[in-house]
């Protein structure tokens, strides 16, 4: 008899509503590990970790909170200070997010770090560590840790009152991926050929993660860019059978652009009022993610070429 069980990654989807409460409810604990206002702050990460990263660092700036930028782990500019460098590492045993934690912390930089995981390297090379281990993943994909890490970032940044204006308070984006998990995708969009991710400002790093889901679970054919840019060469690969999803709202004309070139374009975070937060609205890409592995024969518990860390091989052998 087949099993009709959901996937274990379809699972830990499901659960986001619950963490991204649960994460604000722990902020008074986990805060001291997070970013003061008015520091120069690097965030750092790999993979999806390095997208909330990005997405955090245009929230933290845009909001008045200070300079702050996001870099992957690899490619930090070690020559540029900061006054903290803030990891993010669900496994807590990323190679080039400890090599770069330990040199910093010498040098005499505040590091701290957001993991799963605390019986991990990262609770000894960075100074203070939030621990977000209810959120933590026996998938390989990564899907509510990361959007866990990035409401606990945004419950921070609201608590402070350095959340920009247009950002909504992170109950509403509870409540909407609560529509998320269950609302339902359309065939026409489970069924596309190719996928382009759009975002805007903060939402561009919620673009990138859209894309990255796709690909390693469903194995898809998947682009992101800012929105903007979209239409500087990329919107020649739209065409029907093929979608533009955007998070956030849509530049004026684009939803033109997209008819004309016989895209499907999906939209549901662009209404503040009565759209899905974008936040929520990756919930749904991550969903469309699985959906599109299944139909094509994939696990998406057990994603090609993957493992749930990447750690390398000592450099100097």
């Amino acid at each position: 008899m087949t099993s009709t069980a959901p996937c274990r990654t379809s699972v830990e989807i499901a659960s986001q509503p619950y963490c991204w409460r649960r994460a604000a409810e722990s902020l008074p604990r986990l805060a001291p590990a997070l970013p003061r206002r008015g520091e120069r702050v690097a965030v750092i990460g790999c993979g999806t970790s390095w997208f909330m990263a990005q997405a955090y660092a245009v929230l933290r700036e845009s909001g008045g909170h200070g300079v702050t930028d996001a870099f992957a782990a690899s490619e930090f500019p070690r020559g540029r200070a900061y006054d903290r460098i803030l990891a993010i590492s669900r496994s807590g045993t990323t190679t080039e997010v400890l090599d770069l934690l330990g040199p910093a912390r010498a040098a005499g930089v505040t590091t701290s770090a957001i993991t799963a995981d605390p019986a991990t390297p990262v609770m000894t090379v960075a100074d203070t560590v939030a621990v977000l281990d209810f959120a933590d993943e026996r998938s390989v994909v990564q899907t509510r840790y990361a959007t866990t890490t990035l409401a606990l970032l945004r419950a921070h940044l609201e608590a402070e009152g350095a959340l920009p204006g247009e950002v909504l308070p992170l109950a509403r984006a509870v409540r909407d991926a609560e529509r998320a998990v269950s609302a339902p995708l359309a065939d026409e969009v489970r069924g596309a050929e190719q996928f382009t991710f759009l975002g805007s400002g903060w939402t561009y790093g919620l673009a990138l993660e859209a894309g990255l889901k796709m690909r390693e679970a469903a194995g898809a054919w998947t682009e992101a860019y800012p929105a903007m840019e979209y239409r500087h060469g990329p919107i020649s690969i739209t065409a029907p059978g093929r979608v533009a999803w955007m998070f956030g709202a849509l530049p004026t004309g684009l939803a033109d652009d997209i008819a004309r070139a016989g895209g499907l374009l999906v939209a549901d975070s662009q209404d503040a009022a009565t759209g899905l937060d974008p936040l929520a609205d990756l919930v749904r890409a991550q969903r469309l993610a699985v959906a599109v592995a299944e139909s094509r024969g994939c696990d998406p518990d057990r994603p090609r070429n993957l493992t749930r860390s990447v750690v390398l091989q000592d450099r100097r052998a």
